[in-house]
């Protein structure tokens, strides 16, 4: 991949232009299932993952968590997905981003519908609905807010079934009917299964099921065990192993004229737990002076100011945390494309006033209203290689 390298260089204050933008268009996560359906013929959608052949029947297993330099780093618990890599003899693995901000909800949306989150909408962990003032966690859907409303567009999977593709998506159970997998993943049939081994098993059914398919399956527990003991840790790397072997038996049950890609939503970082590197908005007042609602995660935050105060708030959150975080405006972070090439009306006042990007492996957590998630270990959704960069494996048949 070619990709400018801003973080090797540390300017005082960071300027927001040096910021890594996503890479959308040519090499995203929302490029890759209109590439595919494209491949498979399903009209209106364009290939833009230009070295991607054409398959009559594609699968996508998305591993929560697993980032590129991530896997990279653990050759030898990740022996297959490893063999895929460029490095490899015969591997042609490449990364690519995930957009911003790298984070389950957001990536999710970009996968599925195919659009950056400028334009599908679920552009943060929490963002502010405009219609309420209220927070919304876009991941749990927290308050309820109607789905076909926040997020309009058809999904990639809606259109390859309109065409005649078979689509389906296999994961848990438990994400069937929540608005998540609505606005993001529907489209053809959902299919739960509890087990690793019965979701692989079962979409390679699927791909098999037609003579055209686009076929989507999810693993999350490697994600979670970065977050509960950090990506250094025994339980995440066992995960690995784990999604190594899953990954194998999938793609030694692949039907012909198949082609099956491994990729993932964000990759991962661990932060220690020192006043260093956690700084503690609810324990802050400058940075809380002029804010109404804090929105985001510790890496990637939407600040929303109190009517008036924009401009001062982005002030002072550039002299407090210049050196360790790109600190832009909403305007700014459109304008350098971190959301997209195109941000809808909808969408722009979800963004916040001020949007704060993590470049050092700093943390900036809430611990009085975010206690869960300012007590994580492995944290993501910034715009640095560790986080942005996922990778894109293939198998054919």
């Amino acid at each position: 991949m070619t990709q400018s390298a801003p973080w090797d260089q540390h300017a005082e204050p960071l300027a927001v232009g040096s910021a890594p933008a996503p890479q959308y268009g040519s090499g995203s996560l929302a490029d890759l299932l209109p590439t595919l359906a494209a491949g498979a013929g399903v009209p209106g959608l364009t290939a833009t993952i230009e070295e991607l052949s054409p398959a009559d029947r594609n699968c996508v297993f998305l591993v929560d968590g697993l980032g590129w330099e991530q896997l990279r780093a653990h050759p030898d618990e990740a022996p297959f997905l490893t063999s895929l890599l460029p490095a490899s003899r015969g591997g042609t693995g490449r990364p690519i981003t995930a957009g911003y901000p790298a984070t389950t909800a957001t990536s999710l949306a970009s996968v599925g519908t195919g659009l950056p989150p400028g334009a599908h909408g679920l552009p943060g962990y929490t963002v502010r609905n405009p219609q309420t003032g209220e927070l919304m966690n876009q991941l749990r859907w927290q308050p309820w807010t109607a789905p076909g409303a926040w997020q309009p567009y058809p999904t990639v999977f809606q259109l390859a079934h309109d065409a005649g593709v078979h689509a389906a998506q296999v994961s848990s159970p438990t994400f069937q009917n929540t608005p998540l997998t609505k606005v993001a993943l529907s489209g053809g049939t959902f299919h739960g299964r509890l087990t690793g081994e019965e979701r692989v098993d079962f979409a390679a059914g699927q791909l098999a099921a037609a003579d055209r398919a686009l076929v989507y399956t999810y693993y999350a527990e490697l994600d979670g065990a970065g977050h509960r003991y950090g990506v250094a840790s025994d339980t995440w790397r066992g995960q690995l192993m784990y999604v190594d072997r899953l990954a194998q038996r999938l793609a030694e049950q692949l039907p012909p004229r198949s082609a099956l890609y491994v990729t993932a939503d964000h990759g991962m970082v661990d932060i220690p737990f020192d006043e260093e590197h956690r700084i503690d908005f609810d324990e802050d007042w400058e940075l809380r002076a002029g804010v109404a609602l804090l929105g985001g995660e510790g890496r990637a935050r939407h600040v929303y100011a109190v009517p008036g105060a924009a401009n001062d708030v982005l002030t002072c959150w550039r002299e407090v945390l210049g050196e360790q975080f790109w600190v832009a405006s909403r305007d700014e972070a459109i304008e350098a494309g971190w959301f997209g090439p195109r941000v809808d009306d909808r969408v722009y006042a979800r963004i916040g006033d001020v949007v704060a990007a993590a470049y050092d492996d700093v943390l900036l957590i809430a611990s009085e209203r975010e206690p869960k998630e300012s007590a994580m270990v492995g944290n993501h959704g910034s715009l640095t290689p560790a986080e942005q960069f996922v990778p894109l494996l293939e198998v054919r048949t």
